[in-house]
């Protein structure tokens, strides 16, 4: 158990104070606002994540109070959200019967024309709080469809996992495509918002035009982070195994398009980097090194001290390791041994995985220049295009990459105001 988690839990035991009682929007959905959905042909777009506190699954639950719900959509990963590979076929629920269409299928217009039969759609997905989550552009997709045939649309929300109060990294200068999939809205790498608040800002910048109701997860506050909610942690992706890979993964995920390993195929993806090539001792070193400017010296990482490490390397422990992917889903270095660099979040107050990405990919760049290597133009696309792989690949240091997302980041503090609900 992390120390923040047993604090937490030692001061409730020491008080009398119980944990937070937070329900997802399917409780509240179904304990005060079902007449939403009462007497309408629902359509549930959802996968292993839309369950209650209990655990139980959304269309068993809305099904069990009378609710009829007649087609289902899933989105990448599928209905069971076990797939890890480009394009699913539709299929069927086997526990009630219903159709499911698959979002992430090459056939796109039979799936939504499913929609010309429903009355209301109803979303529950729980994203991870990081930009590059595919969950809401399949929620934009459906939004855009609904709205087009008149149709309202209900968002059962969920807590961001990372809590609501941070946001950290560079900014999307303009939305992308809905159709991209990845990292389509203007917000940060981790922007600090549920799912919910997201399809709100959506739905302005798309101009969709959506009858949009967002049933909110009550109880939650933004200070809580998901294992402070109480929920059961359910895998929102094959490769999110718990809530430590989900706090490095606004930072990690950077590294999905380098030629460097992400941990994909063992079980703590995102905690890890890690290639048969790399002198992990060696970029350790050069961490502080790049973050000071200098050129030379000799072994002073010591995550935390000093002012200009405190802004990469504070609450993270960061050590040597080795790892072997087993079968990885990105295709890297199966069976391989890989020398890396193990991550441990050790305050969640201070750590910057966006900060800490920046830093670990000069210091990279710094050691084995020949070696880093990027598929630009997905890489840009996680980025929000060029700017920082160009930043990297000329040395700059990472200081100057991280002011630059000083004044974007204000300014989307003020404009996701509008959008939140909590």
């Amino acid at each position: 158990m992390r120390a923040h988690a047993f604090l937490s839990l030692l001061i409730a035991a020491c008080t009398g104070a119980a944990a937070p009682q937070v329900r997802p929007g399917i409780d509240v959905l179904l304990g005060d606002s079902a007449h939403l959905v009462r007497g309408l042909r629902v359509g549930l777009l959802t996968n292993q994540t839309g369950v209650d506190r209990a655990g139980r699954r959304d269309v068993d639950r809305l099904r069990a109070a009378g609710v009829r719900v007649t087609a289902l959509f899933s989105p990448e990963h599928g209905f069971l959200g076990t797939e890890d590979r480009p394009g699913l076929p539709d299929a069927v629920d086997s526990a009630t019967g219903l159709p499911i269409y698959s979002l992430y299928s090459g056939a796109r217009t039979p799936t939504l024309a499913g929609l010309d039969s429903l009355d209301v759609m109803v979303i529950d997905l729980q994203d991870i709080g990081a930009r590059y989550y595919t969950y809401v552009s399949y929620g934009v997709q459906l939004m855009r469809e609904a709205a087009r045939r008149g149709r309202p649309v209900i968002v059962l929300d969920r807590p961001n996992p990372l809590g609501g109060v941070l946001v950290q990294g560079n900014v999307r200068a303009e939305a992308a495509p809905p159709e991209v999939r990845v990292g389509i809205l203007p917000v940060p790498m981790r922007h600090g918002m549920t799912l919910g608040e997201l399809l709100r800002l959506a739905n302005d910048v798309y101009g969709l035009g959506a009858a949009l109701t967002v049933v909110p997860a009550a109880g939650w506050r933004r200070t809580l982070l998901f294992d402070e909610t109480g929920l059961p942690w359910v895998r929102p992706s094959p490769s999110m195994p718990d809530l430590e890979s989900a706090l490095h993964y606004p930072g990690m995920c950077l590294f999905e398009y380098t030629a460097l390993s992400v941990g994909r195929g063992t079980p703590f993806a995102f905690q890890v980097i890690g290639a048969p090539w790399l002198e992990a001792d060696r970029v350790l070193d050069r961490i502080s090194l790049v973050l000071s400017g200098a050129g030379s010296g000799e072994r002073s990482h010591q995550p935390g001290a000093g002012s200009k490490e405190l802004s990469a390397t504070a609450g993270v422990e960061i050590s040597v390791t080795e790892f072997t992917p087993s079968a990885p889903t990105d295709g890297k270095y199966g069976g391989v041994l890989l020398r890396g660099l193990r991550l441990r979040v050790i305050d969640r107050a201070t750590y910057d995985p966006t900060r800490l990405a920046v830093a670990l990919l000069a210091a990279i760049r710094a050691v084995h220049a020949d070696s880093l290597q990027f598929r630009d133009t997905a890489f840009d696309r996680l980025a929000g295009g060029p700017e920082l792989r160009v930043a990297i690949l000329s040395g700059r240091s990472p200081e100057g990459i991280w002011k630059e997302w000083d004044g974007p980041l204000e300014r989307f503090r003020r404009t996701r105001g509008a959008y939140l609900l909590y």
